[in-house]
């Protein structure tokens, strides 16, 4: 089954340092031969898995990116099993290894790199462990002990079965255990700015609030990068891969595309925001079901935006909807549905360049959310009715 959900997102940020490099400058790329702000697809894929924790409606979808995965087995048993506190790193450590067939780190309860596991998966492996405390606790943490405990348990099984919807959304590898290794549901592009930028400095000094007046200087000086942008953000979920990394849960997997869609628009990295409080929400949220291929947008962008009266996000939004329709006439294809959220201002600029039927009707991005969910239901029916 080929249907996609597509996410086209036009937002503008102030002077800022969302993603930066090795060097502390905002991330860059040369795009249509011009340099552009960007902002990598990791940097706001973990702002969407922070928003899915944040959310109570997904935060049982939620899931942990880390090395710590024996720390936090072992300290859960440990609460529910007191006396296995003693060793409870050696046998969170064995656990993790028995789940995923990794090295431990040379030092400390950690492995070797990154596992992305879901809380239900931890609690299940913590339940196995609890129901053989006894011999656990015989074991006395040698590693031989250990393992001859925890073969009959499958924790293998335990932990790579009823992924959350983190890991069926954005995957998992594990380079020395394929067969735990879930594929992504989920793309996302780097974000790009529409238009050329350029790297500014911001030079500050800073007060000691106890130094006398007679003193002069300052207490510390220094200079921080930023630039200032409207983005082209894309993203798309490929909604069999998702149903079948949920095990054909077809209404959990239209739940999580739709709050996917809800976090990926809202959500927003969070790098040096102390400094620049960038906190925007976009100006224009474009969500299509395409039953063909998913289709990146950034080409509208390839030359880039110049806006001598009107406005960045006001030039990038009529500049996608020319390349939109653009692309609809080349290829023949369109959207089975598509849904719009923009302001009447937006709406205003389209219908006076006389593009106001190319883009969808303007709606609250609510109602463009029930919209795809409905549009989706439907489809995904009308796909399992013709299969029977």
């Amino acid at each position: 089954m080929a249907l996609y959900l597509d996410i086209h997102v036009l937002q503008t940020v102030p002077p800022s340092n969302i993603n930066r490099d090795d060097s502390g400058s905002p991330k860059t790329a040369v795009y249509g031969g011009v340099r552009r702000a960007r902002v990598s697809s990791q940097a706001w894929k973990r702002a969407v898995r922070k928003a899915f924790e944040a959310d109570p409606a997904t935060a049982p979808e939620a899931g942990r990116r880390t090395r710590l995965l024996p720390q936090v087995i072992g300290d859960r048993l440990a609460q529910r099993v007191p006396m296995l506190a003693e060793h409870k790193d050696q046998i969170g450590l064995a656990a993790a290894k028995a789940v995923f067939n990794i090295k431990a780190a040379k030092k400390g309860a950690t492995t070797e790199y990154l596992l992305f596991v879901g809380e239900a998966q931890v609690d299940a492996i913590v339940d196995a462990l609890a129901s053989r405390a006894e011999d656990l606790a015989a074991a006395g943490g040698e590693e031989k002990a250990l393992n001859d405990v925890l073969q009959p348990l499958d924790l293998r099984s335990i932990g790579v079965k009823g992924h959350p919807g983190a890991v069926a959304l954005f995957g998992r590898m594990v380079a020395d255990a394929p067969d735990v290794n879930v594929d992504a549901a989920c793309q996302v592009a780097h974000a790009i700015s529409t238009h050329q930028v350029e790297t500014q400095f911001d030079y500050y000094t800073a007060v000691d609030d106890l130094q006398s007046e007679e003193s002069s200087g300052a207490g510390m000086i220094g200079t921080v990068e930023f630039n200032s942008a409207t983005l082209y953000r894309y993203a798309t979920v490929e909604m069999g891969a998702l149903i079948e990394n949920l095990d054909g849960e077809v209404e959990r997997a239209l739940d999580l595309s739709v709050a996917f869609v809800k976090a990926f628009v809202t959500s927003i990295p969070t790098g040096k925001q102390n400094t620049f409080a960038h906190q925007t929400r976009p100006d224009l949220v474009l969500v299509a079901v395409r039953d063909d291929q998913p289709v990146n947008m950034v080409g509208a962008f390839e030359r880039p935006v110049f806006a001598p009266r009107g406005g960045l996000m006001t030039e990038s939004v009529l500049a996608l909807a020319r390349y939109w329709h653009e692309q609809e006439e080349m290829y023949g294809t369109r959207p089975v549905f598509a849904a719009a959220a923009y302001p009447e201002r937006l709406a205003a600029e389209l219908r006076e360049a006389k593009m106001g039927h190319v883009l969808p009707e303007r709606q609250p991005l609510p109602a463009v959310l029930t919209a795809v969910r409905e549009n989706l239901t439907a489809v995904l029916s009308t796909a399992v009715g013709s299969q029977r």
